[in-house]
């Protein structure tokens, strides 16, 4: 009885420590994607300025 309460334990602590591991790789993933996303709305904002700034300097 003792080594099948030992066995389950021992699956759960492997789970965890695999859920653990996941968790820290889309962690890192999230982090990516939205460092990415900001550099994206960055470039799209610099991208209007300049237009705006382009489109300013050939009506003036």
């Amino acid at each position: 009885m003792l080594g099948l309460l030992e066995a389950r334990e021992t699956a759960a602590r492997e789970r965890v420590e695999d859920l653990r591991e996941e968790a820290s790789r889309m962690t890192a993933a999230l982090e990516a994607a939205e460092i990415e996303l900001d550099q994206r709305v960055i470039a799209r904002e610099e991208l209007v300025d300049a237009l705006a700034a382009s489109a300013e300097e050939t009506t003036s």
